[in-house]
């Protein structure tokens, strides 16, 4: 069976957007708020909040447990000082953290603690959700077909 493991992570983020437009909210604050303070000006895509918001339930699909401060790294940036040198700045953890309490509270991901390491893990929910848009996008294209050359190209003896 196909995972998200399977597909471009661009086309999973695009179309777990959409549908998780009917589960996450979008806060007034998210048409002014920067993604991060390494940034000078906020997103101009109007649908950032859900992208953000598919690309973070992705990240916990793929990396859980994994908590707020290390999706703050992930979605972080560098920060043009004009003659200095860039300088790293992480992401904002208002928006991280606004995001994993609705995916909290739509019951796509937990937290849990798996041995040392404590976070946010994908529920059984979640796991579906995220498989149903990958057997969506495999009905889709065709993986594994690669283009063959015509039989004549193939066939053709070369001169030397």
């Amino acid at each position: 069976m196909p995972s998200l493991y399977d597909i471009k992570p661009s086309e999973a983020i695009e179309k777990a957007a959409e549908l998780l437009k009917k589960e996450v909210k979008s806060p007034p604050w998210a048409t002014f708020a920067k993604t991060s303070c390494g940034k000078e000006r906020p997103p101009e895509d109007p649908n950032w909040y859900y992208k953000r918001a598919a690309s973070v339930l992705r990240k916990v699909y793929m990396h859980g447990p994994i908590g707020t401060n290390k999706l703050r790294i992930v979605y972080g940036t560098k920060k043009n000082r004009g003659h200095a040198k860039e300088q790293f700045r992480k992401g904002s953890g208002k928006i991280i953290r606004s995001i994993l309490q609705q995916l909290e509270k739509a019951g796509y991901i937990k937290k849990e603690k798996k041995g040392a390491h404590m976070g946010r893990i994908v529920t059984p929910k979640g796991k579906s959700f995220l498989d149903k848009l990958v057997i969506k996008n495999e009905s889709r294209t065709k993986p594994g077909r690669i283009a063959q050359p015509a039989a004549e190209a193939v066939a053709a003896p070369q001169a030397n």
